[in-house]
């Protein structure tokens, strides 16, 4: 028995040319390395950089891309974003505060001006909008009768 989910994406990567590939592969090991020290750092976030590596895997190593999909730890939740956009609940409530905390203090102590929390401002509330119009949990049979 596989220990691969069922509905693995195909595998890109065998028509991508070696150049390409080898950057792909470089980005898919630096996000891999990024998204890992979010697991330690509860300010850094995990699984975005995860599904870069996801994507950067899945057009320049299967074997990478196998693993990072049917990884015990981090594979549920890319599943989930790679088949159904889920964005976990827990994750939207992390975000939503570490940018709020975030721009709190740069426009508290760093700001000498109104205009970079403005941006950063607006660059967050679009944030906000994109994570919240994503569901929270995979769908059911029963949301669909």
């Amino acid at each position: 028995m596989s220990d691969q989910p069922e509905n693995m994406p195909v595998y890109r990567g065998r028509e991508t040319h070696p150049a390409k590939r080898a950057v792909l592969l470089a980005i898919g090991y630096i996000f891999v390395a990024l998204g890992a020290i979010g697991v330690f750092l509860p300010v850094w976030p995990t699984t975005p950089f995860l599904i870069v590596a996801l994507w950067a895997f899945s057009q320049s190593s299967e074997k990478f891309h196998r693993w990072l999909y049917s990884h015990r730890w981090f594979g549920p939740y890319l599943v989930a974003w790679d088949q159904y956009r889920v964005v976990p609940l827990q994750a939207k409530i992390m975000a939503l505060t570490f940018m709020a905390l975030g721009w709190a203090i740069f426009t508290t102590y760093y700001a000498n001006s109104w205009h970079w929390p403005a941006v950063i401002g607006v660059v967050e509330l679009l944030v906000a909008a994109y994570l919240l119009s994503k569901p929270s949990r995979i769908p059911t049979a029963q949301d669909s009768e």
